[in-house]
């Protein structure tokens, strides 16, 4: 089976690091679906794209319109899971727990779902890829609520690797990556966390989307990788 024959599909692909993923697999030659709750936004991601690109608008926390578009779809082979979340940050003395509740409602349980229900459809010698974050892997006072979050995806991946065999499960964990989830900052603050955590990052600057898309691209083309997980953070989980 060649790259033109295979069919990605990506959740949340309207931008950041699931637009840029999308743009890659075009590159590579595969047929992608992006998916997202916006339909402007996904309009004009598609006119940014070039290739076998489709669309499809629904919310990966309804499970009911999930496995409703997976049912459409039918047989595919790649399953990208790129929902992000910015909930549980915040000194544990503090931390508001039921934050922290949503953003497992926010990222965890849509990835579950989509996962589960993309299972009668997609191809048992693709894969599933999902995209968790670094903060599970660092031990930095103030993570604890959102690395419990991001975690929870690291720890169910190689069990679903050996439980959904031969379907190749795999995550990436990236670090700070300069993608829309941080337009909550001002451009000055923005830009001042950036240079912080640069200085800290032993390659020396923040990530693009586009780096994660490498690697996201590289679990799903490879056919000999199940059940890892691909820090691409820079190395910011070593200097932390």
């Amino acid at each position: 089976m060649t790259n033109a024959q295979e069919h990605a599909v990506i959740i949340g692909g309207s931008s950041g690091i699931g637009f840029a993923t999308a743009r890659r697999l075009l590159d590579q030659g595969y047929g992608v679906t992006i998916t997202g709750r916006d339909a402007n936004r996904l309009e004009a991601a598609k006119q940014e794209l070039s290739g076998r690109v489709d669309t499809a608008i629904f919310d990966a926390a309804d499970r009911g319109k999930s496995a409703g578009f997976f049912e459409n779809l039918g047989s595919f082979d790649h399953l990208v899971l790129a929902m992000s979340g910015g909930r549980g940050l915040g000194p544990f003395e503090t931390l508001d727990l039921d934050e922290v509740r949503a953003g497992y409602e926010e990222k965890v349980w849509p990835h579950l779902s989509c996962a589960q229900a993309a299972l009668p459809t997609i191809n048992r010698t693709g894969s599933i890829t999902f995209v968790s974050a670094v903060s599970a892997q660092m031990c930095v006072p103030g993570l604890a609520g959102v690395a419990a979050i991001n975690g929870t995806l690291l720890t169910v991946t190689p069990i679903l690797a050996v439980e959904l065999k031969p379907l190749r499960v795999n995550a990436v964990a990236p670090g700070v990556i300069d993608t829309p989830w941080w337009n909550f900052l001002p451009a000055d603050k923005r830009q001042s966390v950036f240079d912080d955590y640069a200085a800290k990052t032993p390659v020396g600057r923040i990530g693009q989307a586009d780096d994660v898309a490498k690697a996201i691209a590289f679990l799903v083309s490879d056919s000999f990788i199940t059940g890892q997980i691909l820090s691409c953070d820079g190395g910011l989980r070593l200097a932390a």
